[in-house]
C-alpha cells in the first residue's frame, strides 16, 4: 500500500452535497481490480474511479488519461457522472490535455471526447449500443414494477450506452415524483425515467420560468434512474450516462427540443441539474463539478 492523491467530487451541481459524489483516485497504477472494486464498495459511494495513463494505442488516438469506473459489485465501461468527476479532478491536480479545450478520456467504450461550457464541463455522448423501442412485455413488467398503468408509459426505448438502460417517458414530471417502484418486480433491470416537466420544448423561451434552484433556464424534464443494489432495488442521484442516452432518444424522436435541462435527484433531496445541447452530429451532457474532498487515500 501506498498513498494515492484523491478527490471526492460533487457532480451535476454547482452547490456542494446537492449532486452526485464520486471518489476519484488519481493514480491507480500498480493496483488490482480486485483492489478497486474492494474499495469501491468500501467508499459507499454509487460510483468510484481510478485514473492511469492511457494505453499505447489510446495515447496515438489522443486520450490523455484512461480511467476505470466502478459501482458496488461490478466496473463499468462507461457512466456520465464519474466522467465529469474524474476530469474535473485530473485538472484540478494539474492535468494538461494535449490539445487545449479539449480533454479525451480513454475507458471501457473507448474514447470520450469532453470540453468546457462556460463554468461547466461536458461530455460528447458516446454511442448508442442499442436503441429502438423496447420488448412490450418489458415495458409491461416496468409499467407494473412503477406502479403506473401501461398507458402512461407514453413512450419507451432502449438506452443502452454500456449500462443497459431502459427508457420510458411518462406523462408528466409529477408522476415521475410520486413513483414509488417495487424493487421486486424491477429486480434485474436498470430503468431510466423521464417526464416532461413545464414546457418542453420552450426551453429558453423568453416567457419560460427559471429555475428557483438554480435561478437558470428552465427545467425541461424530471428524470430518475432505478437500478440493481447490494440490497435490492437503488435510486442513483444524478446519473450522466442514462441523460446522455435519454438526449440521444428523445432530441432524435422529435420528443425534446435541441438544447434542454433536465432535473434529477429530487425526490432523494438533491438538486441535480443536467444540461444538454446538440451541436451538429454530438449530443454534449454537462454540469457543474465541486471539489469536497481533497488529500490521499492509502491503497
Amino acid at each position: 500500500m501506498r498513498l494515492r492523491p484523491f478527490q471526492q467530487v460533487d457532480v451535476f451541481t454547482a452547490t456542494a452535497y446537492r449532486g452526485n459524489p464520486l471518489a476519484v483516485v488519481l493514480d491507480g497504477s500498480g493496483l488490482s481490480t480486485e483492489a478497486m472494486q474492494q474499495f469501491t464498495d468500501w467508499t459507499n459511494l454509487s460510483e468510484a474511479t481510478f485514473v492511469l495513463p492511457p494505453t499505447p494505442e489510446g495515447r496515438a488516438a489522443g486520450a490523455d488519461y484512461r480511467v476505470r469506473i466502478f459501482c458496488p459489485g461490478r466496473e463499468l465501461p462507461f457512466a456520465g457522472h464519474p466522467t465529469l468527476g474524474t476530469c474535473h479532478a485530473w485538472l484540478q491536480t494539474g492535468g494538461q490535455p494535449q490539445v487545449a479545450g479539449r480533454v479525451v478520456q480513454e475507458c471501457g467504450v473507448g474514447l470520450v471526447t469532453l470540453r468546457r461550457d462556460g463554468e461547466r464541463l461536458a461530455f460528447a455522448a458516446p454511442p448508442l449500443i442499442q436503441s429502438g423501442p423496447l420488448p412490450e412485455a418489458d415495458v409491461q413488467l416496468i409499467a407494473r414494477g412503477l406502479g403506473v398503468a401501461r398507458s402512461d408509459v407514453v413512450a419507451h426505448a432502449w438506452c443502452d450506452n454500456g449500462p443497459r438502460w431502459r427508457g420510458v417517458l411518462l406523462r408528466s414530471a409529477a408522476q415521475v415524483l410520486a413513483l414509488q417502484p417495487d424493487g421486486a418486480v424491477l429486480a434485474g433491470l436498470d430503468v431510466g425515467v423521464v417526464g416532461p416537466r413545464g414546457k418542453v420544448g420552450v426551453v429558453g423561451a423568453t416567457d419560460a420560468a427559471t429555475d428557483s434552484a438554480t435561478g437558470d433556464e428552465a427545467i425541461a424534464f424530471e428524470v430518475r434512474a432505478f437500478l440493481p443494489g447490494h440490497s435490492g432495488l437503488m435510486e442513483d442521484p444524478v446519473t450522466g450516462s442514462l441523460n446522455a442516452a435519454l438526449a440521444q432518444w428523445l432530441i432524435g424522436a422529435g420528443l425534446a427540443p435541441a438544447r434542454y435541462i433536465a432535473s434529477q435527484g429530487t425526490a432523494l433531496g438533491r438538486a441535480g441539474r443536467v444540461h444538454v445541447q446538440q451541436d451538429g452530429a454530438d449530443i454534449w451532457v454537462g454540469g457543474h463539478t465541486a471539489t469536497c474532498i481533497s488529500g490521499t487515500v492509502r491503497l
